[in-house]
């Protein structure tokens, strides 16, 4: 699995595992944030985190265009890593107002466009070395791994943080209380949230009695809690850099857009391609990017619908065996176990086949004892949930590069579009779970007057599995999706339809805001998943239809 890969893949994988850790750091509390400091419906906190992610993967139309033409590859990515660390510094300040808070976002969106696609660029790059033939595929699902790694952290990071800062204020997290005393200082809360917040109040242990002093002070130290957990981005971020400039000589080579080659070799750099070519070859891409709006729109609603969701109507507690997966060392433990496990079965001596053995047999004794000593309840916070998704990846990628060269060997391996026709049909299963698990619960606006949290909450493995069969959708779209641009891209446009890539991912999380609106709208909740479904089995039907057309611009 990891053999006969360039080196530089390591490094590159690793800079952009640190830059995500932070990013997903971040991106798991910001609607917490915005709802909890602001006072935001979730409509516009959703709106906002749908403004912000489509600046994310906007800006790299600009960072590739810079890349194509400028600095080249390299250079634009290390500014980015410094533009981003700016940005997330000014996120961490406490007491920050709404445009500060928008200045702060716009800049990490600019440095992660300067950032994010270029250093995708130099992966595919490094697959252009023709001994590397039939391997990029493959590459750049490790690298997507190396991504989700950092992403499978960051949901504890920001609440071990979040919990440490509020614990030293003498309080803890509570779901229902931001919204009732935003409520109750505005003047808006009735009389059976009053009644509601009196008994959350006295359940603290802050030992304030006054209703109006105890709802500004949990609204001020929760907001700074989150702050200084937006500030675990700046350590991630000097590490990606270290990283980056450390091993730069491990993909120096790779760095490199066309004009630059062309001067370093006083002659043509690429493979001239006709007009036509061309033509064909960005309108494919184009085709595909369509496509990949309506996945994103559904996917991206981890942080945003899911995640209250997670917060509303979910159980604030796991027991049983499901108790295992909300401690993220038990899950990195399992995604360890998972790898020595294929090392058993891929080690080519008996030396590596014993040291994967032996690595599996004390992962498996690990956990048997972490699972004895946990608690029979733990406690959910609710961004928890979205470390499930990058544990699945980390986790399942092993089993998707195994199968897929498994039917390569046999010549049946899919083309990449048709992968990700078919992730867009397992997308939608992911929201028929969702759908039934919402079937019957009251509307968010119906729960407002409460604290916003249903009174009958559904089993957390609803969303656990949910997460699972949406990461199977994207373990068939997305890195797959970025080796399909590598690979067709026109030479001269890589930088350039990479951040087209992007652009059409930005358009997609723009979207995301749409179920946040009807979040807040009075339909059923089971309604708002269904839009989802519908759109991602469109999107598949469109994909499929113009299939022969995309496999031929690969050719």
């Amino acid at each position: 699995m990891f053999k006969n890969h360039p080196k530089g893949l390591y490094a590159l994988a690793l800079a952009n595992t640190g830059e995500r850790f932070g990013y997903y750091t971040m991106l798991a509390i910001f609607v917490l944030f915005l709802q909890a400091k602001f006072g935001l419906d979730s409509a516009a906190a959703t709106r906002l985190n749908g403004i912000f992610l489509a600046a994310v993967y906007f800006l790299p139309l600009l960072g590739g265009f810079i890349a194509d033409n400028w600095l080249g590859y390299g250079k634009t990515v290390t500014a980015g890593i410094v533009v981003m660390f700016v940005g997330y510094l000014l996120m961490t300040v406490p007491g920050m107002g709404m445009i500060p808070l928008i200045v702060a976002l716009f800049i990490i969106a600019l440095g992660t466009g300067l950032f994010k696609g270029n250093l995708q660029v130099m992966v595919g790059n490094l697959y252009d070395d023709p001994k590397y033939k039939g391997r990029r595929d493959p590459g750049f699902s490790l690298f997507y791994m190396a991504i989700n790694i950092g992403a499978m952290f960051a949901p504890a990071a920001a609440t071990a943080v979040t919990n440490f800062f509020l614990k030293k204020a003498g309080l803890f997290y509570d779901a229902k209380i931001p919204a009732l005393a935003h409520q109750f200082l505005t003047g808006t809360i009735r009389p059976e949230g009053r009644s509601e917040l009196v008994s959350l109040v006295s359940a603290q242990h802050a030992g304030i009695a006054d209703l109006a002093q105890f709802s500004q002070l949990y609204i001020d130290r929760l907001s700074e809690a989150y702050n200084y957990a937006f500030g675990v981005a700046c350590i991630s971020l000097v590490v990606s850099m270290l990283i980056f400039l450390a091993f730069r000589k491990t993909f120096k080579h790779a760095d490199y857009n066309s004009k630059q080659l062309a001067a370093k070799s006083n002659k043509a750099a690429t493979v001239e391609l006709t007009k036509k070519q061309t033509t064909e070859r960005v309108v494919a891409l184009i085709l595909v990017f369509v496509v990949v709006i309506f996945f994103w729109m559904a996917f991206h609603q981890n942080s945003g619908t899911m995640t209250l969701f997670a917060r509303d109507y979910t159980q604030n507690f796991a027991e049983g065996w499901t108790r295992i997966g909300f401690n993220v060392l038990n899950l990195f433990l399992i995604a360890v176990g998972v790898y020595a496990l294929f090392g058993i079965f891929q080690s080519e001596t008996a030396k590596a086949k014993s040291v994967s053995t032996a690595v599996l047999t004390a992962v498996l004794a690990v956990l048997v004892w972490n699972y004895g000593g946990m608690s029979r309840r733990i406690d959910i916070l609710p961004q928890i949930f979205q470390q499930f998704n990058p544990f699945f990846v980390v986790a399942l990628t092993p089993f998707s590069i195994a199968i897929f060269a498994w039917l390569a060997k046999r010549g049946k391996e899919p083309s990449t579009p048709r992968k990700i026709g078919v992730g867009m049909l397992v997308a939608a299963l992911g929201f028929v779970i969702l759908a039934v698990a919402s079937y019957g619960l009251a509307s968010p606006p119906e729960l407002k007057t409460v604290g916003g949290v249903s009174p009958t909450p559904v089993s957390p493995n609803w969303l656990i599995s949910t997460y699972l069969v949406l990461t199977f959708a994207e373990l068939l779209l997305s890195p797959m999706g970025i080796s399909f641009v590598t690979k067709v891209a026109p030479p001269k446009l890589k930088g350039l339809m990479m951040g087209g890539w992007f652009a059409a991912t930005a358009i997609g999380n723009y979207l995301t805001s749409v179920p946040g609106e009807l979040w807040e709208s009075g339909i059923p909740l089971w309604a708002v998943w269904a839009v989802l479904i519908v759109l991602c089995l469109l999107s598949a039907i469109f994909i499929f239809s113009i299939m022969k057309r995309l496999e031929n611009a690969t050719e």
